[in-house]
């Protein structure tokens, strides 16, 4: 789970986004308590790979979701998990709904979520986290992503209300159908260097 500083306290909606204006990181709200987005455990996600891949996937949906009514997200923007008070930040979302364009600082229905894997936040990624994504009926595609090598997973929910799982891997094509978007997996990890290095020592 999500490791909340203790010497934080507890936070209405409201009170929660005028306070996460004035923050220089991004936290979510799980149970009226703020967690750092991505620490897990006390250790922190996030790589470079992990930022060329979200951006590679942004430019992938938006460029062709343009002229739609879809609109695409970057990590900036929260997710208010639906009935609840919980706001999480993927690191990718798509909104097709007409209800997501009266809110100014969430969505609520995304049909599409992808999340960047790192070590220290995959298993809350594929647990916890997914477990309250799928509550939501607008949401048809969970997308997983490795930074450290070229595997994609890819929770699909079907017309009978199933989720899927189909694992992408060298060769193959992704295909989006919550956004009717196909991709090769190697148009994500072009010129990216997969071999994993120690941070760098304070």
């Amino acid at each position: 789970m999500i490791a909340a500083k203790e010497n934080f306290p507890t936070f209405t909606p409201e009170e929660y986004f005028a306070w996460e204006e004035q923050q220089l990181e991004k936290h979510e709200l799980i149970d009226g308590r703020v967690h750092l987005r991505g620490q897990v455990d006390a250790m922190t996600g996030g790589s470079k790979n992990h930022s060329l891949l979200a951006a590679r996937l942004i430019t992938l949906c938006s460029v062709h979701l343009e002229g739609s009514r879809c609109d695409t997200a970057t990590s900036d923007l929260p997710i208010n998990l639906l009935e609840s008070n919980d706001y999480t930040y993927p690191d990718v979302s798509v909104t097709c709904d007409d209800r997501d364009q009266t809110t100014t600082q969430y969505i609520r229905y995304p049909c599409l979520i992808v999340e960047v894997l790192s070590p220290s936040t995959e298993a809350y990624d594929r647990g916890e986290k997914f477990r309250r994504y799928r509550q939501n009926p607008a949401l048809i595609d969970y997308l997983l992503v490795s930074s450290t090598s070229i595997v994609v997973d890819l929770y699909h929910k079907n017309d009978a209300g199933d989720w899927l799982i189909l694992n992408y891997q060298p060769g193959d094509v992704i295909e989006l159908k919550s956004i009717n978007l196909s991709f090769p997996i190697e148009s994500l990890y072009r010129g990216l260097n997969l071999t994993e290095t120690p941070p760098m020592s304070p």
